[in-house]
């Protein structure tokens, strides 16, 4: 395995992806902030959230960008469209297992089965993450796409 390659594209993948789920959100395709989600986990202060988020949205995508290049080691190929193929399912898990999770996991989520309470912060992202917009799957998929063809067309097998 090439650990350089892997670290600099899989930061660098991980960096786009994040900067286009900021932008999609912040053109109102949709509400879904993940850093923010994540940062909250450990905080209840919004501006730490957003800085620990960060810093956790890096080390997730580092830790798939891993699974991304396992998978391209194994095949003996990588490429942008076996990427954007990998990136696809990887957001299709992501939107119908990973989120679906969260209520359960997350200490400032309110629940599908029980609603929000005093101390609960977010709402729960519903299936596919549609209580956040309807285009969350969209810019999901596309992030995740993105996210995949730049891992697929720049990481060189050792």
């Amino acid at each position: 395995m090439n650990w350089s390659s892997w670290l600099l594209w899989g930061f660098l993948a991980t960096i786009v992806l994040t900067t286009i789920s900021s932008a999609t959100q912040g053109i109102g395709l949709t509400r879904m902030n993940f850093p923010y989600m994540l940062g909250t986990m450990f905080t209840p202060d919004r501006d730490r959230a957003k800085l620990y988020g960060f810093f956790l949205q890096i080390g997730v995508g580092l830790a798939f960008s891993l699974i991304y290049v396992l998978i391209f080691q194994s095949l003996g190929a990588a490429g942008w469209w076996r990427g954007v193929i990998i990136g696809m399912v990887h957001a299709v898990i992501v939107l119908i297992v990973i989120i679906a999770l969260l209520p359960g996991l997350h200490p400032r989520m309110a629940s599908e089965q029980q609603g929000p309470e005093a101390h609960n912060m977010l709402e729960p992202p519903g299936f596919l993450a549609l209580n956040y917009g309807g285009g969350t799957p969209v810019t999901v998929i596309l992030s995740h796409s993105i996210f995949g063809a730049i891992l697929g067309a720049f990481y060189h097998l050792k």
